[in-house]
């Protein structure tokens, strides 16, 4: 199995097949809106336009379960980001990463790399990077800024060339 086999929702409710992003370098990151990490926003954008043009996508999905710090609707989440941020890249429907009611994907990627003690996803801002062969490359959390991510995600895009 491998991140192309799931299908998601985008912000407007409609499936999206991770398939279409088969051959790329993704970053998968759960976001919120009033964390004290929003502003990775900023650096998660940077990143972006560097590298989208070599075959990376960023893959952001709203969670609201950390302090509910991602309030509002998927329309507002996608304003705030928009107006704030200026953020180009995916954003998805909000979702659940923990417990009962967690997205399969996320069910998924933490099978892939357990985080620290535990496989459960601590905060908001945890990233997840992919290598174009759909296998989780590593796990990283919210403390960890975009740019700390440039180096690892420059190897993947060079090593599947």
């Amino acid at each position: 199995m491998t991140v192309y086999d799931f299908t998601v929702k985008d912000a407007s409710g409609q499936d999206v097949s991770l398939g279409q992003y088969k051959g790329k370098v993704l970053l998968i990151v759960n976001t919120a809106t009033g964390c004290g990490f929003t502003p990775q926003y900023e650096g998660l954008e940077r990143l972006y336009r560097t590298y989208k043009d070599k075959g990376f996508e960023i893959l952001d999905f709203p969670c609201n379960q950390f302090a509910h710090q991602a309030p509002g609707t998927d329309a507002e989440i996608g304003q705030f980001c928009s107006l704030k941020y200026d953020t180009t890249f995916p954003r998805f429907k909000k979702i659940e990463v923990n417990g009962d009611k967690a997205d399969p994907l996320f069910k998924w990627l933490k099978t892939q790399q357990k985080g620290f003690i535990t496989s459960a996803i601590k905060w908001n801002f945890t990233k997840f990077l992919v290598g174009r062969d759909g296998r989780v490359a590593g796990r990283y959390g919210s403390a960890v800024t975009p740019a700390k991510l440039e180096d690892a995600v420059k190897d993947l895009l060079q090593q599947s060339e």
